[in-house]
């Protein structure tokens, strides 16, 4: 597994609410490459619980986009905009049961589409919620020019 560095924390404004360390709301999350995999290891925190200390739906599909414009960083090795997300919640997650996996791999890409298969696995090794979610990709000079792109090697160290 390798690290992926966070480029972005550098960028004035950067506050995302996904993956910002400096977003004390956010999720924070950081994420490792296995693979053909984007991998997150996050613990969840309990405000962001729906009922009874399930993670909120929404916060769940905020995981999985997130996760796959990471995949679009790194496997497409440009940025993007999502333009659809379906979600399948077949089991509960819950924020007082340990840290969860959530997982990315690029299935297809074609010069203006990005298609991610995404997945929330929970401490047990169980798949609870997974997405199909596609990504409008740009060229990398647009990538580079309007959404700081800041190109592949500064996701890794040296």
């Amino acid at each position: 597994m390798k690290k992926i560095i966070n480029p972005y924390i550098k960028v004035e404004n950067s506050n995302c609410f996904g993956c910002s360390p400096k977003n004390t709301q956010g999720l924070q999350m950081e994420f490792l490459e296995d693979g053909d995999y984007v991998i997150s290891n996050w613990q969840p925190k309990t405000h962001l619980a729906g009922f009874k200390n399930v993670l909120h739906g929404g916060i769940q599909s905020t995981i999985l986009d997130e996760i796959a414009s990471w995949v679009v960083f790194i496997k497409c090795q440009t940025s993007g905009v999502t333009t659809t997300l379906n979600a399948r919640f077949k089991n509960s997650v819950f924020t007082d049961k340990g840290k969860l996996c959530i997982r990315a791999k690029l299935i297809s890409q074609n010069r203006r589409f990005a298609n991610i298969h995404a997945e929330i696995i929970n401490a047990d090794g169980k798949v609870c919620t997974e997405a199909e979610v596609q990504y409008m990709i740009f060229p990398q000079e647009i990538a580079k020019k309007r959404f700081d792109y800041p190109g592949i090697e500064a996701f890794y160290e040296d």
